[in-house]
């Protein structure tokens, strides 16, 4: 701690100087014409004969990342946005003053510099400086010498010194982005509109979730952040918007795990005159799309596994899969006191009232979820854990929706919608009576999103896809918050605690 304090000081005293000469350590008046990237690309297999021939002058900026000093010379390296690219200050060719300017300059630093591209001994492409700019002074040291950032909890909480030491995060953000510009430009050309809905609601719905609560004072209105856009997106099917979907933001006042953030990203998309099913064959379209743009090909390796996303993916029901991988009979899931002894005796916590669908589904995320490693839909939930979905017309009990399963978690969720206002509003009342036997408290029902059933939404199914989940496996990156910029953290005051 008093090595920081004394290199801060240090620092301190390096900008006063600077400042003394008249010298502004913070301007904004340098220009950047090229990038590192653009200037290795154009050299790329030449000899250093041809390089030496061109001409052409330079002007690119970055951070300082090393810096070695040969008395009247000196190589650095400077990172920007596209890499890193070595220059070489000289005293006779920068001038003695501006070069006692330049030997104030550390790593850290951002530097604008102008000069001409030569290649080293060493076989190094390098700028000749002719000018160079201190453009930003830096006051504290990059960790561990620019050898890397390892502790896992400065990484989360400092994530800019985290994109600056390790390479592949910020690949990993860069991809993050393309998967995110791939997904829009692949539903943008089936015909879906993007649009954005609320983020603050009155009543939080479309899900099964705790809500943050806020307050609006000029309104003197409590307010949530919302757990899922789904009631807004159905409104807009209401009102003629019959592909449309949203890059959300979504907030759930629940736990934190490698899988879970209180605050995560979704992408839903609703289609009108379509089914499940439908959406089912346009989910293989659109990850067989990604990975082919991705990695050329339908199988890459996520965590050591190799994934196949070549379609069509296996389809099972959820009571195939858990009696599958729970070691029952199949017929004994349509029967509820051998489906709750079941389930007891594998550790599921029940108070002893849930419907057979509800211990059906706790049975399918204890014993299947993890099991499921290659793509796969698990269809047919049960109507008791559905409350928006339409339910299967051969068989009331369960519902016309479908999970997709990658690596063992889920990555996606869809349904085809209930739009008949009676059985929606049915449904909710059932799920606020259950909630309030649970919990104690009384759920208010959405009445403005039932006036828009009324007024009649088109068939049509939706979909929910977890982009943070989707993003760790494009990116073999084993949690959520390898991928979220700024994950959720205790504070540091709590970790002292």
């Amino acid at each position: 701690m008093e090595e920081k304090r004394d290199f801060l000081k240090q620092r301190i005293k390096k900008v006063s100087e600077l400042r003394e000469q008249g010298i502004n350590p913070y301007p904004n008046n340098f220009r950047v014409l090229h990038t590192t990237s653009a200037i290795l690309d154009q050299f790329s297999g030449k000899s250093p004969e041809e390089i030496e021939k061109c001409a052409d002058l330079f002007t690119l900026a970055g951070r300082i990342t090393a810096i070695r000093d040969f008395g009247k010379s000196t190589f650095a390296h400077i990172q920007d946005r596209k890499g890193r690219i070595q220059v070489y200050v000289r005293k006779d060719k920068a001038g003695a003053e501006a070069y006692q300017v330049f030997k104030k300059v550390d790593i850290g630093d951002f530097l604008g510099i102008k000069g001409r591209a030569f290649m080293t001994h060493t076989g190094e492409l390098t700028i000749l400086v002719e000018e160079f700019s201190l453009l930003t002074k830096s006051l504290r040291p990059l960790p561990e010498k620019w050898h890397g950032l390892q502790d896992i909890e400065i990484r989360y909480r400092q994530r800019y010194l985290d994109l600056i030491v390790n390479p592949q995060v910020r690949t990993t953000f860069l991809a993050r982005t393309r998967l995110i510009n791939l997904i829009r430009e692949f539903l943008c050309r089936h015909d879906f509109v993007e649009v954005e809905t609320p983020m603050m609601q009155s009543i939080p719905g479309g899900a099964t979730a705790r809500p943050f609560k806020t307050h609006h004072n000029a309104l003197d209105l409590n307010l949530y952040l919302r757990i899922a856009p789904e009631l807004y997106l159905k409104r807009l099917l209401v009102g003629g918007i019959e592909r449309v979907f949203e890059i959300n933001r979504n907030f759930r006042n629940e736990g934190i795990s490698t899988q879970h953030n209180p605050e995560f990203t979704m992408l839903e998309f609703y289609q009108a005159y379509a089914t499940y099913e439908d959406l089912m064959t346009l989910t293989e379209e659109l990850f067989s799309h990604l990975c082919q743009q991705l990695f050329g090909s339908h199988c890459f390796t996520y965590q050591g596994i190799e994934l196949d996303f070549t379609p069509p993916w296996p389809r099972l029901t959820l009571k195939e899969a858990a009696a599958r991988f729970g070691s029952i009979e199949l017929q004994d899931l349509d029967d509820r006191d051998k489906a709750y002894a079941h389930a007891k005796q594998l550790g599921i916590e029940l108070s002893g009232t849930e419907p057979l669908g509800e211990i059906v589904a706790g049975i399918f995320e204890a014993v299947a979820e993890e099991k499921l490693v290659q793509p796969t839909f698990i269809t047919q939930y049960p109507v008791e854990v559905s409350p928006l979905a339409r339910k299967n017309e051969k068989d009331p009990s369960v519902t016309d929706r479908f999970e997709l399963y990658i690596a063992g978690r889920e990555i996606a969720n869809a349904f085809s919608e209930l739009n008949d206002p009676e059985d929606q509003r049915r449904r909710f009342v059932e799920q606020a009576q259950a909630k309030q036997k649970v919990e104690g408290q009384i759920t208010e029902i959405d009445e403005d999103f039932l006036a828009a059933l009324e007024h009649g939404m088109p068939p049509a199914a939706g979909e929910g896809i977890g982009i943070d989940r989707l993003v760790m496996l494009f990116t073999d990156s084993p949690s959520i918050r390898d991928v979220i910029l700024f994950p959720l953290l205790r504070s540091e005051r709590q970790q002292d605690t």
